[in-house]
This record gives structure tokens, C-alpha cells and sequence, in this order.
């Protein structure tokens, strides 16, 4: 086991009378990618926040690279990378003169012109951040937070309003990151991203954590099913809550994409009991699905609800 960059013990934050993050504990081992996984709102941003000194916290320990946030605040920066969800960016500035204006505030930064082509941004060099796209805005943002060849970087949500390619190449960064040694602390409500990038993530929401573990652990730990989905061909909630008579049927959800779920112990006799019953009632089973249980399915396992 490697030895924890990062430790977190009973963080808590509020705003008002609402409990942004209630009670958080973890701890992150250096050179791996740690996601906290969790829906909007859940207090992934703002333990970010105040992880890397920019909000304070109401109550809790928090000890990076062996330094105190509050106390360390300015040699702590030195060795940090940060990308936040809506950066402030200076919008007459091209891509390679704010890279570059970020590489000089640090002692042994990367190359700006490497890490622009890293995130995807080589073509767009001469382009004043004010004229980005959503997208573009966000890749800049990962840039400057690599620049400064810190040890420890924090992404949040960075994928978020990217098309598929630019998420794959993002992924593909921080990949690379991690094999130069980086520590990661990622935040994501995506499940495939957290599937398949991080070491170690904890699942959180409405400001607690509900789970904790290596993503493939935490799988096996909560199901041996299967999961067999399908476009409801318009069954009422009563037939398919009486999905749980089928053969092998541990459990059903319907989506908020009218999407048919069932958890299975047996997927062959499921499958033959549920044709039957669709040609019984006269309805067609379209685009009929079987696949392992993932992260998505933990989440609504745990809460209830999906994280979308």
C-alpha cells in the first residue's frame, strides 16, 4: 500500500441551514486517481474547495502531503494542480500566453506548448480564451491545473460538457499523470468514468459517504446479479412490479428514461419468462440488454434513485 498523501477525518461544511458535507472521512494514497463519485449537489465541489484552501471548513482535520491546509496554505499551492467546474479566465489572453503566464508561477513547471497538446488544444494556440467554446474552456482548465507539474492534482468533474473523443483523450491525460507519479483526486457523475479511471473512489451523497472501495470490489460486493434492461414497451408500473415473479428476478426499477431494469440471479430462465409474458400481453421487448452490474446500478441500489 502506498503511503496517504491525503487524509480527511469528520469533514464538515455548511451553508445556511443546508449540510453541504456532513461528517467526511477518507484517505488517498499517493500515485493513484481517488474519484469521488456522487450526483450534482451531492458536496463533491465543495470538498474540493476546501481541500485546496479555498473555502473553509466548519469542522474536521485535514492533512495534505503531511501539511495543514489552513496553516501550510502557501507552500501547499506549490505542489497543487487545481481545475474547477467555472474557472475565471483572462479572456484577452490566448491559450499559449496564459499557459505560459501559469507555468511561470511555479519553480519546475511542465512545458505549456506539451501540455496544451495533451489536452487537445494544440490547434488552438493563438485563440483568446474569451472566443472558447464550453468545451474548450474546460480542457483549458485541466491545462493549468497540469502546468505546474504538481503533485497532486484535483479535476472537477473535468469531462463534464466534453464530446466522447475529447473525454477519452482527457482520460488518456490522466492516465499519463498517474504513470508519472501524480496523485489524482477526481470528482464525476459519471460512472464509466469512474469505472474505469480510479484506483479507489468513494460514492457520496447529500453530503455523506455511502460507500467506499475500489470500483470493481464495491460491484461484487453488493450483487451477484445480473442486469437485463430494456425499452418499456408500455407496461404499467402494476405489470412490471410483478416483473419480481419472473425466474431469477432479485429486483426492478423503471428509469426516468422509461428504461425497464432487472437484477437477475438466472438471465436465461428470466429472459424465457419475460417473452413469454410480453407475447402473452402482446407487446414487442425492444432493445433487450444483458450486462454485469456497474456503479450505476450500486448508486440506485443504495439511495434509491439514479445519479443522473
Amino acid at each position: 500500500m502506498n503511503e496517504s498523501c491525503i487524509k480527511v477525518e469528520n469533514l464538515k461544511k455548511s451553508y445556511g441551514s443546508v449540510q453541504a458535507v456532513d461528517g467526511v472521512s477518507f484517505q488517498v494514497e499517493s500515485g493513484t486517481v481517488f474519484g469521488m463519485l456522487g450526483p450534482n449537489g451531492a458536496g463533491k465541489s465543495t470538498t474540493i474547495e476546501i481541500l485546496t484552501g479555498l473555502q473553509a471548513k466548519d469542522q474536521g482535520e485535514i492533512e495534505i502531503l503531511g501539511m495543514e491546509v489552513e496553516k501550510d496554505s502557501q507552500p501547499l499551492k506549490e505542489r497543487l494542480g487545481v481545475q474547477l467546474q467555472s474557472p475565471a479566465l483572462f479572456g484577452k489572453l490566448n491559450i499559449r500566453e496564459l499557459v505560459t503566464l501559469f507555468a511561470s508561477f511555479y519553480q519546475d513547471p511542465l512545458d505549456p506548448e506539451t501540455v496544451i497538446s495533451l489536452v487537445g488544444l494544440e490547434d488552438k494556440l493563438k485563440e483568446k480564451t474569451e472566443n472558447l467554446s464550453g468545451g474548450q474552456r474546460h480542457r483549458l482548465a485541466v491545462a493549468l491545473a497540469i502546468v505546474g507539474n504538481g503533485d497532486i492534482i484535483f479535476l472537477d468533474e473535468p469531462t463534464t460538457g466534453l464530446d466522447p473523443q475529447s473525454r477519452r483523450k482527457l482520460w488518456g491525460v490522466i492516465t499519463e499523470l498517474k504513470e508519472l507519479g501524480k496523485t489524482i483526486f477526481l470528482t464525476t457523475h459519471y460512472m464509466d468514468e469512474a469505472e474505469i479511471l480510479c484506483d479507489q473512489l468513494i460514492i457520496i451523497d447529500r453530503g455523506k459517504i455511502i460507500a467506499s472501495g475500489r470500483p470493481d470490489s464495491l460491484i461484487a460486493e453488493h450483487f451477484t446479479e445480473d442486469a437485463l434492461e430494456f425499452t418499456n414497451p408500455s407496461f404499467t408500473a402494476s405489470q412490471i412490479n410483478g416483473f419480481k415473479e419472473l425466474r431469477g428476478v432479485t429486483g426492478v426499477n423503471l428509469s426516468s428514461e422509461d428504461i425497464v431494469l432487472l437484477y437477475t440471479i438466472n438471465a436465461p430462465e428470466t429472459i424465457a419468462d419475460l417473452m413469454a409474458l410480453a407475447e402473452n400481453e402482446g407487446k414487442n421487448i425492444n432493445g433487450l440488454k444483458l450486462r454485469k452490474a456497474s456503479l450505476d446500478d450500486l448508486f440506485l441500489k443504495l439511495t434509491g434513485r439514479e445519479i443522473r
